[in-house]
Protein backbone atom coordinates (compact mmCIF):
# COMPACT_ATOMS: atom_id res chain seq x y z
CA UNK A 1 0.00 0.00 0.00
CA UNK A 2 0.97 3.64 -0.68
CA UNK A 3 1.72 5.46 1.95
CA UNK A 4 1.46 9.50 1.41
CA UNK A 5 3.34 12.56 3.32
CA UNK A 6 1.64 15.50 3.93
CA UNK A 7 3.77 18.45 3.80
CA UNK A 8 3.49 21.18 5.76
CA UNK A 9 1.40 24.29 4.17
CA UNK A 10 3.93 27.04 2.81
CA UNK A 11 2.65 30.62 2.51
CA UNK A 12 2.34 31.99 -0.71
CA UNK A 13 5.25 34.01 -2.12
CA UNK A 14 3.00 35.59 -4.65
CA UNK A 15 2.42 39.10 -3.48
CA UNK A 16 -1.49 39.21 -4.88
CA UNK A 17 -2.32 35.93 -2.89
CA UNK A 18 -1.09 37.42 0.60
CA UNK A 19 -2.89 40.73 -0.19
CA UNK A 20 -6.16 38.55 -0.93
CA UNK A 21 -5.67 36.94 2.35
CA UNK A 22 -6.23 40.14 4.43
CA UNK A 23 -9.50 41.19 2.90
CA UNK A 24 -12.31 39.17 4.56
CA UNK A 25 -10.76 40.73 8.12
CA UNK A 26 -10.33 44.07 6.94
CA UNK A 27 -13.86 43.69 5.52
CA UNK A 28 -15.43 42.59 8.75
CA UNK A 29 -13.40 45.51 10.14
CA UNK A 30 -14.76 48.15 8.17
CA UNK A 31 -18.59 46.36 8.03
CA UNK A 32 -18.01 46.79 12.32
CA UNK A 33 -16.83 50.19 12.25
CA UNK A 34 -19.68 51.22 9.53
CA UNK A 35 -22.18 49.61 11.64
CA UNK A 36 -21.09 51.28 14.99
CA UNK A 37 -21.48 54.57 13.10
CA UNK A 38 -25.09 53.52 12.16
CA UNK A 39 -25.88 52.36 15.57
CA UNK A 40 -24.91 56.30 16.25
CA UNK A 41 -26.98 57.56 14.08
CA UNK A 42 -30.52 55.44 14.30
CA UNK A 43 -30.08 55.15 18.42
CA UNK A 44 -29.51 58.86 18.98
CA UNK A 45 -32.19 59.53 16.05
CA UNK A 46 -35.00 57.38 18.27
CA UNK A 47 -34.06 58.38 21.51
CA UNK A 48 -34.88 62.37 20.23
CA UNK A 49 -38.20 61.60 17.97
CA UNK A 50 -39.17 59.84 21.70
CA UNK A 51 -37.91 62.63 24.11
CA UNK A 52 -35.94 60.55 25.86
CA UNK A 53 -32.80 61.93 27.96
CA UNK A 54 -29.98 59.62 26.48
CA UNK A 55 -26.37 59.96 26.39
CA UNK A 56 -25.08 60.48 22.63
CA UNK A 57 -22.82 57.38 22.75
CA UNK A 58 -20.05 57.81 19.39
CA UNK A 59 -19.32 55.02 17.10
CA UNK A 60 -16.26 54.42 18.64
CA UNK A 61 -17.92 53.06 21.21
CA UNK A 62 -20.40 50.96 19.06
CA UNK A 63 -17.81 49.56 17.32
CA UNK A 64 -15.61 48.61 20.13
CA UNK A 65 -19.01 46.55 21.88
CA UNK A 66 -19.60 44.82 18.76
CA UNK A 67 -16.21 43.91 18.27
CA UNK A 68 -16.15 43.00 22.07
CA UNK A 69 -19.14 40.75 21.88
CA UNK A 70 -18.09 39.14 18.29
CA UNK A 71 -14.47 37.96 20.41
CA UNK A 72 -16.08 36.63 23.39
CA UNK A 73 -19.30 35.09 22.63
CA UNK A 74 -18.67 33.63 18.72
CA UNK A 75 -15.59 31.56 17.76
CA UNK A 76 -14.16 33.84 14.80
CA UNK A 77 -13.08 31.71 11.83
CA UNK A 78 -9.64 31.84 10.68
CA UNK A 79 -9.69 33.33 7.64
CA UNK A 80 -10.52 36.78 9.08
CA UNK A 81 -7.45 36.51 11.45
CA UNK A 82 -4.81 38.14 9.00
CA UNK A 83 -7.10 41.13 7.72
CA UNK A 84 -8.01 41.82 11.59
CA UNK A 85 -4.81 41.53 12.71
CA UNK A 86 -4.16 44.98 10.28
CA UNK A 87 -5.75 47.18 13.25
CA UNK A 88 -2.44 48.25 14.30
CA UNK A 89 -1.26 49.36 10.74
CA UNK A 90 -4.48 51.59 10.73
CA UNK A 91 -4.31 53.01 13.95
CA UNK A 92 -0.50 54.00 12.63
CA UNK A 93 -2.16 55.51 9.38
CA UNK A 94 -4.42 57.28 11.69
CA UNK A 95 -1.88 58.83 13.66
CA UNK A 96 0.62 59.86 10.71
CA UNK A 97 -2.37 61.43 8.88
CA UNK A 98 -3.73 63.04 12.28
CA UNK A 99 -0.26 65.12 11.84
CA UNK A 100 -1.94 67.31 8.96
CA UNK A 101 -4.51 68.97 11.73
CA UNK A 102 -1.77 69.70 13.96
CA UNK A 103 -0.32 73.22 13.58
CA UNK A 104 3.29 72.79 14.54
CA UNK A 105 3.71 75.29 17.33
CA UNK A 106 1.02 73.19 19.11
CA UNK A 107 2.78 70.04 18.43
CA UNK A 108 5.94 71.94 20.46
CA UNK A 109 3.82 73.26 23.50
CA UNK A 110 1.98 70.25 24.14
CA UNK A 111 4.18 67.78 23.19
CA UNK A 112 7.07 69.61 25.55
CA UNK A 113 4.94 69.49 28.32
CA UNK A 114 3.84 66.04 27.46
CA UNK A 115 7.14 64.47 27.23
CA UNK A 116 7.95 66.44 30.93
CA UNK A 117 4.52 64.32 32.10
CA UNK A 118 5.75 60.97 30.30
CA UNK A 119 9.18 60.99 31.85
CA UNK A 120 7.82 61.29 35.18
CA UNK A 121 4.79 59.02 34.68
CA UNK A 122 6.55 56.06 33.30
CA UNK A 123 9.17 56.25 36.10
CA UNK A 124 6.51 56.34 38.81
CA UNK A 125 4.68 53.84 36.97
CA UNK A 126 7.55 51.28 36.28
CA UNK A 127 8.45 51.82 39.86
CA UNK A 128 4.79 50.88 41.68
CA UNK A 129 4.19 48.04 39.16
CA UNK A 130 7.29 46.15 40.32
CA UNK A 131 6.72 47.00 43.94
CA UNK A 132 2.84 45.36 43.12
CA UNK A 133 4.22 42.21 41.79
CA UNK A 134 7.03 41.55 43.99
CA UNK A 135 3.80 42.22 46.80
CA UNK A 136 1.59 39.88 45.27
CA UNK A 137 4.82 37.15 44.22
CA UNK A 138 4.47 37.33 40.55
CA UNK A 139 6.92 35.89 38.23
CA UNK A 140 9.67 38.11 37.88
CA UNK A 141 9.62 38.70 33.82
CA UNK A 142 5.79 39.01 33.74
CA UNK A 143 6.09 41.51 36.41
CA UNK A 144 8.65 43.25 33.87
CA UNK A 145 6.38 43.49 31.25
CA UNK A 146 2.92 44.43 33.13
CA UNK A 147 5.19 46.94 34.45
CA UNK A 148 6.97 48.36 31.15
CA UNK A 149 3.25 47.36 28.98
CA UNK A 150 1.34 50.09 32.06
CA UNK A 151 4.04 52.38 31.65
CA UNK A 152 4.82 53.06 27.96
CA UNK A 153 2.43 51.78 25.39
CA UNK A 154 0.61 48.49 25.94
CA UNK A 155 0.88 45.93 23.57
CA UNK A 156 3.75 46.98 21.58
CA UNK A 157 5.86 47.75 24.24
CA UNK A 158 5.18 43.99 25.49
CA UNK A 159 5.95 42.68 22.37
CA UNK A 160 8.93 45.03 21.88
CA UNK A 161 10.22 43.66 25.34
CA UNK A 162 9.27 39.76 25.31
CA UNK A 163 12.63 39.02 22.75
CA UNK A 164 14.65 41.61 24.29
CA UNK A 165 13.82 40.17 28.05
CA UNK A 166 13.74 36.30 26.80
CA UNK A 167 10.28 36.39 28.29
CA UNK A 168 7.97 33.44 27.88
CA UNK A 169 5.03 33.50 25.32
CA UNK A 170 2.77 32.53 28.61
CA UNK A 171 3.56 35.69 30.71
CA UNK A 172 3.94 38.26 26.97
CA UNK A 173 0.51 36.33 26.06
CA UNK A 174 -1.20 37.03 29.62
CA UNK A 175 0.32 40.51 29.93
CA UNK A 176 -1.13 41.87 26.37
CA UNK A 177 -4.26 40.00 27.51
CA UNK A 178 -4.83 42.12 30.77
CA UNK A 179 -3.65 45.04 29.04
CA UNK A 180 -6.69 44.96 26.27
CA UNK A 181 -8.27 43.73 29.21
CA UNK A 182 -7.77 46.65 31.09
CA UNK A 183 -7.32 48.98 28.38
CA UNK A 184 -11.36 48.29 27.34
CA UNK A 185 -12.44 49.04 30.68
CA UNK A 186 -10.49 52.36 30.42
CA UNK A 187 -13.15 53.48 27.64
CA UNK A 188 -16.15 53.22 30.27
CA UNK A 189 -14.21 54.55 33.17
CA UNK A 190 -12.19 57.57 31.90
CA UNK A 191 -14.54 59.59 29.81
CA UNK A 192 -17.30 59.00 32.48
CA UNK A 193 -14.55 60.28 34.89
CA UNK A 194 -13.35 63.87 33.02
CA UNK A 195 -17.06 64.62 32.40
CA UNK A 196 -17.75 64.31 36.30
CA UNK A 197 -14.87 66.48 37.03
CA UNK A 198 -15.59 69.05 34.03
CA UNK A 199 -11.97 68.80 32.89
CA UNK A 200 -11.39 70.72 29.36
CA UNK A 201 -10.53 68.84 26.05
CA UNK A 202 -6.89 69.58 26.22
CA UNK A 203 -6.54 68.44 30.02
CA UNK A 204 -8.55 65.25 29.35
CA UNK A 205 -6.87 64.85 26.08
CA UNK A 206 -3.67 64.78 28.08
CA UNK A 207 -5.41 62.05 30.63
CA UNK A 208 -5.88 59.78 28.41
CA UNK A 209 -2.77 59.56 26.17
CA UNK A 210 -1.04 59.53 29.91
CA UNK A 211 -3.20 57.25 31.35
CA UNK A 212 -4.50 54.85 29.01
CA UNK A 213 -2.15 52.09 28.03
CA UNK A 214 -2.67 50.56 24.70
CA UNK A 215 -2.35 53.35 21.46
CA UNK A 216 -5.39 52.25 19.84
CA UNK A 217 -7.27 52.44 23.63
CA UNK A 218 -6.00 56.04 24.20
CA UNK A 219 -7.10 57.37 20.97
CA UNK A 220 -10.67 55.58 21.24
CA UNK A 221 -10.79 56.86 24.62
CA UNK A 222 -9.86 60.72 23.35
CA UNK A 223 -12.50 60.78 20.75
CA UNK A 224 -15.11 59.71 23.16
CA UNK A 225 -14.82 62.96 24.92
CA UNK A 226 -14.31 64.85 21.73
CA UNK A 227 -12.60 65.37 18.72
CA UNK A 228 -10.40 68.00 20.32
CA UNK A 229 -9.59 65.90 23.16
CA UNK A 230 -8.89 62.75 20.66
CA UNK A 231 -6.26 65.06 18.82
CA UNK A 232 -4.75 65.74 22.36
CA UNK A 233 -4.66 62.15 23.41
CA UNK A 234 -2.97 60.92 20.04
CA UNK A 235 -0.19 63.45 21.17
CA UNK A 236 0.10 62.64 24.42
CA UNK A 237 0.06 59.16 23.23
CA UNK A 238 2.66 59.71 20.49
CA UNK A 239 5.30 61.16 23.35
CA UNK A 240 5.09 58.59 25.51
CA UNK A 241 5.40 56.11 22.75
CA UNK A 242 8.48 57.24 21.81
CA UNK A 243 10.21 56.56 25.21
CA UNK A 244 9.69 52.92 24.44
CA UNK A 245 13.08 52.49 22.91
CA UNK A 246 14.80 53.70 25.93
CA UNK A 247 12.05 52.01 28.63
CA UNK A 248 13.06 48.51 26.70
CA UNK A 249 16.50 48.88 26.66
CA UNK A 250 16.65 49.59 30.41
CA UNK A 251 15.21 46.22 31.20
CA UNK A 252 16.95 44.51 28.82
CA UNK A 253 20.31 45.27 29.78
CA UNK A 254 18.97 44.23 33.49
CA UNK A 255 18.07 41.30 32.26
CA UNK A 256 21.08 40.61 30.37
CA UNK A 257 23.45 41.59 33.10
CA UNK A 258 21.48 38.83 35.39
CA UNK A 259 22.43 36.23 32.39
CA UNK A 260 19.21 35.65 31.68
CA UNK A 261 19.05 37.59 28.18
CA UNK A 262 20.74 38.32 24.99
CA UNK A 263 23.63 40.57 25.73
CA UNK A 264 23.11 44.08 23.66
CA UNK A 265 26.43 44.66 21.39
CA UNK A 266 25.51 48.27 19.78
CA UNK A 267 22.70 50.44 21.95
CA UNK A 268 22.06 52.64 19.21
CA UNK A 269 20.95 50.32 16.21
CA UNK A 270 18.50 48.71 19.42
CA UNK A 271 17.08 51.91 19.71
CA UNK A 272 16.57 52.55 16.44
CA UNK A 273 14.73 49.05 16.20
CA UNK A 274 12.52 49.51 18.82
CA UNK A 275 11.81 53.39 18.24
CA UNK A 276 7.96 53.90 16.84
CA UNK A 277 8.61 54.83 13.13
CA UNK A 278 5.13 56.19 12.55
CA UNK A 279 5.79 59.10 14.93
CA UNK A 280 8.45 60.24 12.28
CA UNK A 281 5.58 60.16 10.33
CA UNK A 282 3.05 62.70 12.86
CA UNK A 283 5.77 65.38 12.88
CA UNK A 284 6.44 65.37 9.54
CA UNK A 285 2.98 65.74 8.15
CA UNK A 286 2.72 68.14 10.97
CA UNK A 287 6.02 69.89 9.54
CA UNK A 288 4.45 69.88 5.77
CA UNK A 289 1.84 71.20 6.66
CA UNK A 290 3.14 74.20 8.50
CA UNK A 291 4.96 75.17 5.17
CA UNK A 292 1.87 75.01 3.49
CA UNK A 293 2.61 71.67 1.41
CA UNK A 294 -0.84 70.81 0.89
CA UNK A 295 -3.95 72.96 0.47
CA UNK A 296 -6.94 73.44 2.31
CA UNK A 297 -8.66 70.81 0.68
CA UNK A 298 -6.28 68.65 0.84
CA UNK A 299 -5.70 68.93 4.76
CA UNK A 300 -9.29 68.08 4.87
CA UNK A 301 -8.94 64.98 2.75
CA UNK A 302 -6.18 63.80 4.49
CA UNK A 303 -8.20 64.57 8.27
CA UNK A 304 -10.81 62.51 7.09
CA UNK A 305 -8.60 59.52 5.88
CA UNK A 306 -7.68 59.51 9.19
CA UNK A 307 -10.49 59.20 10.64
CA UNK A 308 -11.69 56.50 8.51
CA UNK A 309 -8.77 54.88 9.90
CA UNK A 310 -9.43 54.76 12.93
CA UNK A 311 -12.96 53.19 12.27
CA UNK A 312 -10.85 50.00 11.26
CA UNK A 313 -8.54 50.45 14.33
CA UNK A 314 -11.59 50.85 16.87
CA UNK A 315 -13.73 47.52 15.57
CA UNK A 316 -9.85 45.64 15.49
CA UNK A 317 -9.87 46.69 19.32
CA UNK A 318 -12.35 45.16 20.18
CA UNK A 319 -12.07 41.78 18.06
CA UNK A 320 -8.65 41.78 19.49
CA UNK A 321 -9.83 41.78 23.45
CA UNK A 322 -10.78 38.44 24.87
CA UNK A 323 -11.64 38.68 28.11
CA UNK A 324 -11.10 35.06 28.84
CA UNK A 325 -7.35 34.98 28.39
CA UNK A 326 -6.72 37.28 31.45
CA UNK A 327 -7.79 33.82 33.66
CA UNK A 328 -5.09 31.76 32.32
CA UNK A 329 -2.49 32.40 34.99
CA UNK A 330 -5.08 32.82 37.88
CA UNK A 331 -6.73 36.15 39.72
CA UNK A 332 -3.11 37.15 41.00
CA UNK A 333 -1.47 39.17 38.20
CA UNK A 334 -4.74 40.30 37.16
CA UNK A 335 -5.54 41.82 40.33
CA UNK A 336 -1.75 43.63 40.18
CA UNK A 337 -2.85 44.55 36.48
CA UNK A 338 -6.25 46.06 37.40
CA UNK A 339 -4.43 47.66 40.93
CA UNK A 340 -1.33 49.08 39.03
CA UNK A 341 -3.79 50.73 36.78
CA UNK A 342 -6.12 52.21 39.16
CA UNK A 343 -2.74 53.66 40.47
CA UNK A 344 -1.73 55.01 37.58
CA UNK A 345 -4.75 56.64 36.49
CA UNK A 346 -4.96 58.34 39.56
CA UNK A 347 -1.36 59.21 39.92
CA UNK A 348 -1.70 60.73 36.12
CA UNK A 349 -4.75 62.58 36.95
CA UNK A 350 -2.93 64.55 39.50
CA UNK A 351 0.03 65.00 37.02
CA UNK A 352 -2.47 67.11 34.44
CA UNK A 353 -4.15 68.97 37.14
CA UNK A 354 -0.73 70.18 38.23
CA UNK A 355 0.31 70.65 34.84
CA UNK A 356 -2.80 72.49 34.31
CA UNK A 357 -2.21 75.05 37.54
CA UNK A 358 1.43 75.50 36.25
CA UNK A 359 0.99 75.70 32.19
CA UNK A 360 -2.76 76.97 32.53
CA UNK A 361 -3.77 73.89 29.75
Amino acid sequence: MASSISLPRAESTNPLLNALRIVPGILLLAGIGYAGKILEHSVNAYAKSHHWTFPNIEYVLWAILIGLIISNILAIPKIFQPGIATYEFWLKLGIVLLGTRFVLADVLKLGGISLRLVVIEITLSLALMTLLGRLFKLKPKLTSLLAIGSAVCGVSAIIAAKGAIDADDEDSSFAIAAILALGALSLFTFPAIAHGLHMTDVSYGLWAGLGVDNTAEATAAGALYSDAAGKVAVLAKTARNAMIGFVVLGYALYWSGRGQAEAITNKAAFLWKKFPKFVLGFLLMSLLVGFHAFSKGQVASLGNLSKWAFLLTFAGVGLRTNLRDTSKQGLRPFIVGALGEVLIACLTLGLVVGANRIWGL
